[in-house]
Parts: C-alpha cells; sequence; structure tokens
C-alpha cells in the first residue's frame, strides 16, 4: 500500500497507536477483498433453492465475473490513478506534505475500493437486463445524461480538483458504460428467446 508514496519510511506517525491502526484497516480491507468469493457462493446457497436452472447457471457466472471487476477495479486504482494523483496532492501549491499512516492509508483503501465497486456497472446493467428492468435502447438514448452523471460522479471519486485525474476515472467509466449496453442488448436477446419458447411450449 505504501509502494506509490516511496514506501513506509515516507509515512509519519504523531498517534501512538495510529501506525497500528493502519496496519488492522489493510488487514481488514484485504479480507474482505480475498473472502468475496466465498460471500458470493453463501449468498448463492441461500438463494438457490428459489431459482430456475437458468438462473442458478447465470448467478454462478457472475460471481467469478464480478471478483475480476472488482480486482480489475483494484488494480486500476493502484496502477493507474496513484502514481498520478499522489504527486499532485503531496506538493499542491508548493507545500510538501509529509503523510500520516491513518490519513494515507484510508485514502487509498478507500479509493481503490469505491473504483473497485464501479468497475461492477456492466455486470448489475446485465443483471437488470436479463429481468426486463432496463432497456438497452434507453441505455443508448440516455448515453449523453450518463457521461454527465459519470463526470459529476468522477469529480466525487477523484481526490484531486485537476482534471487529468478526473478524466483518469471518467475514461474506464464511460468505458464501462457502453459495455454495459452491449451486455444489455445480449441479455436482453437472451431473455426474448426464452420468452418465445416458453410461449410457443
Amino acid at each position: 500500500m505504501a509502494r506509490p508514496i516511496g514506501g513506509i519510511g515516507a509515512l509519519q506517525a504523531i498517534e501512538v497507536t495510529e501506525s497500528v491502526g493502519a496496519f488492522m484497516r489493510v488487514s481488514l480491507m484485504s479480507g474482505f477483498a480475498l473472502a468475496l468469493p466465498y460471500i458470493g457462493l453463501e449468498i448463492f446457497a441461500f438463494v438457490n433453492p428459489g431459482l430456475r436452472r437458468r438462473e442458478r447457471l447465470i448467478v454462478l457466472f457472475s460471481i467469478p465475473v464480478a471478483c475480476l471487476l472488482f480486482v480489475a477495479g483494484l488494480m486500476f486504482a493502484y496502477f493507474i490513478m496513484l502514481p498520478t494523483a499522489l504527486p499532485f496532492l503531496l506538493n499542491f501549491a508548493g507545500i510538501t506534505t509529509v503523510p500520516r499512516p491513518s490519513n494515507y492509508i484510508r485514502f487509498v483503501t478507500g479509493m481503490m475500493f469505491w473504483i473497485g465497486i464501479s468497475f461492477q456497472f456492466p455486470l448489475v446493467i446485465y443483471a437488470m437486463a436479463a429481468v426486463g428492468f432496463v432497456r438497452a435502447r434507453a441505455l443508448w438514448n440516455g448515453w449523453r445524461i450518463a457521461v454527465v452523471l459519470i463526470a459529476i460522479l468522477a469529480a466525487a471519486i477523484t481526490p484531486t480538483v485537476d482534471p487529468i485525474n478526473m478524466g483518469l476515472v471518467m475514461g474506464p467509466m464511460i468505458v464501462l458504460y457502453f459495455l454495459s449496453i452491449g451486455m444489455a442488448a445480449f441479455a436482453e436477446r437472451a431473455r426474448d428467446r426464452r420468452l418465445r419458447d416458453a410461449a410457443s411450449d
């Protein structure tokens, strides 16, 4: 976690328990990320009796996909966003900043977590389209509004005020939005095919 800022030696604690609290936070967030597949399987075991065969397959397929998307979001935040954002933040207005472990770890884990969650968007849209809550055409027609909303969300997530880091967040989110449109169209075709088969039977 401290590597993007130059290692643990770049952090300076001013409270007795601050360093311990930072390590505990990293352990908690790491445990949550590693437990995600198991949590997904437990949720599947709970809802499994009420699902049809095809719905079971969709849920089982979505668990590893959700984990991969979450990890992709973590990697994007760690390898792309942090190396770009930290130099700007640490030397803003020419003021040299010596970060504290609690503040730095909270900043890093929070940003990585929310970026990882935002990468789940295509999977959520696919699930909503599979049950008929959203339509791909409606998503396509509203892409301009979606871009504005993504810009607002990116401004809220981005830790800096410069447009470069905001663009780093907006870029993948816009790509994910258009990817979700394609996944929604795929889910709609599969759903319409099932409804036609059920009607013919």
